[in-house]
C-alpha cells in the first residue's frame, strides 16, 4: 500500500503542478474561460463575471501550490482534503459542461493540451480515485526533507508563483501555447487538410402528424408522410472532426473580408483592442506614438477589435489615430494576444512580434 500511495501521490502532484503551471503563465486565458462558465447560457452567474480574473488567479495558485505541497509532504491532511474539495468542484463543472454541451474546452490544461469535456471528466474521476486513496493513507505521506525546510520551500514557491502571475499580467505570457504564438503562420493554421475527418451531426426532425408533434430521424423521411407539417429541426454534434488550429479568424471592414489581401503584406501591424469599452484609454498616447512610427516605417496599420465602427470612430477622432478598424470575433482576438491594447506585427501572415502596450518601448519595427 505504501508503494501505491507513493505512485498516487506523484501522479496527483504532477497533474496539479502541470495543470497549475500552464495556467499560471497565462492567467487571463483562465479568466476568459471562467467568464464563459459564468455566462447566461452555462451557469447563469453573470454577476460573477467581473470577478473572473481574481477568481482564476486564486484557483491557479491554489492548484499549483497544493501540487507542490503534496509533492513535498507539507501539511498532508490539509493538502489532501483541499485537493479532494477542488477536484470535486472540477468534476461537477466538467460533467455539467459535457452533459449539457456548454463549454467545448474546459481549459483544465490551459492552451497546452486540449481535452474534450468528457475526456476531462474521466480524467477527473481518475484523480478522485487517487485522492481518495491518499485520504485513507495520509499517514504514509511523509515530508521529503525536514519539516522546517519543506515549510520554507512552500512559502518561497508561493511568492515565486505570485510574482510570475503579476509579471505575465503586466506583460504577456512567458510561454505561449496558442496557435498565434510568435513564429506561427496564420494562413497555414487555417488549412483543413485533404481527407481530414469532418464533424458528424445528427438531425432530429419535428413534424406535426395528425395534430401531434412527433420526432423523427432523417432516415424516417417525415417529409414524405402524407399530411405531415414541418415544425422544427434539432441538430446535435455526435462526433467531433478535425478542427484547424486557427478558425474564426477574419479581418473585415464594413462587411468586406480583407484577410487574404492583408495576409500577403510584408509589414502589417495590428493594434489589438478586443473591446473598446474595456480598453485602457490612458495608454492611447503610446498607441499613437507607436503606430505613427510604424506608418513611417512602411507598415499597414489597423485597429483589430470586436467593437463596432461607430465606437472606433469616436476614439479615432479623439486621439487622432491615422489608421482604420478591422473587425474580428472577440474570442479570437482574446486568443491572439493577452493585452487590451496590444501590438501584433506580421510578415506575410507570420506573426513576428507581440507586445503588451506596457512594453511599447520594446516594439521592434
Amino acid at each position: 500500500m505504501k508503494f501505491l500511495t507513493l505512485i498516487a501521490r506523484l501522479l496527483v502532484a504532477a497533474t496539479f503542478i502541470f495543470s497549475g503551471f500552464v495556467k499560471l503563465v497565462d492567467p487571463l486565458g483562465s479568466a476568459y474561460k471562467f467568464e464563459e462558465y459564468f455566462g447566461a447560457d452555462v451557469l447563469n452567474l453573470e454577476l460573477l463575471i467581473p470577478y473572473a480574473l481574481p477568481f482564476s488567479i486564486f484557483l491557479i495558485l491554489a492548484e499549483i501550490m497544493l501540487g507542490v505541497m503534496l509533492l513535498l509532504g507539507f501539511k498532508p491532511k490539509l493538502t489532501v482534503w483541499s485537493l479532494l474539495v477542488m477536484i470535486l468542484i472540477f468534476l461537477f463543472l466538467t460533467w455539467y459542461s459535457a452533459y449539457y454541451d456548454k463549454v467545448t474546452d474546459c481549459g483544465c490544461f490551459g492552451d497546452a493540451i486540449t481535452l474534450t469535456p468528457w475526456e476531462t471528466f474521466y480524467k477527473n474521476i481518475a484523480l478522485v480515485v487517487l485522492i481518495l486513496l491518499l485520504l485513507f493513507r495520509t499517514s504514509d505521506i511523509k515530508a521529503i526533507l525536514s519539516k522546517n525546510l519543506v515549510k520554507w520551500i512552500s512559502f518561497a514557491s508561493f511568492f515565486a508563483f505570485l510574482f510570475i502571475t503579476y509579471y505575465v499580467l503586466i506583460h504577456l505570457p512567458i510561454i505561449d501555447f496558442r496557435a498565434y504564438a510568435v513564429g506561427k503562420n496564420i494562413p497555414d493554421g487555417m488549412i483543413f487538410p485533404e481527407g481530414a475527418k469532418k464533424d458528424v451531426y445528427k438531425d432530429t426532425w419535428i413534424y406535426n402528424v395528425e395534430g401531434q408533434d412527433k420526432e423523427y430521424n432523417t432516415e424516417d423521411k417525415p417529409w414524405d408522410i402524407e399530411g405531415a407539417t414541418f415544425v422544427d429541426r434539432k441538430t446535435k454534434l455526435i462526433e467531433k472532426g478535425y478542427e484547424p488550429p486557427i478558425h474564426d479568424f477574419t479581418m473585415e471592414n464594413q462587411g468586406v473580408d480583407f484577410t487574404e489581401l492583408l495576409m500577403q503584406k510584408d509589414k502589417l501591424m495590428l493594434v489589438v483592442m478586443y473591446n473598446l469599452a474595456k480598453t485602457d484609454k490612458e495608454s492611447f498616447p503610446k498607441v499613437k506614438e507607436i503606430t505613427t512610427q510604424a506608418l513611417q516605417n512602411g507598415y499597414d496599420v489597423f485597429a483589430f477589435s470586436a467593437s463596432n465602427q461607430e465606437e472606433f470612430d469616436k476614439i479615432k477622432k479623439e486621439f487622432d489615430f491615422d489608421f482604420d478598424l478591422l473587425f474580428c470575433d472577440e474570442t479570437t482576438i482574446k486568443t491572439i494576444v493577452r493585452a487590451n491594447p496590444g501590438f501584433v506585427t506580421l510578415n506575410k501572415g507570420t506573426i513576428t512580434g507581440k507586445w503588451n502596450v506596457n512594453d511599447a518601448d520594446k516594439v521592434k519595427l
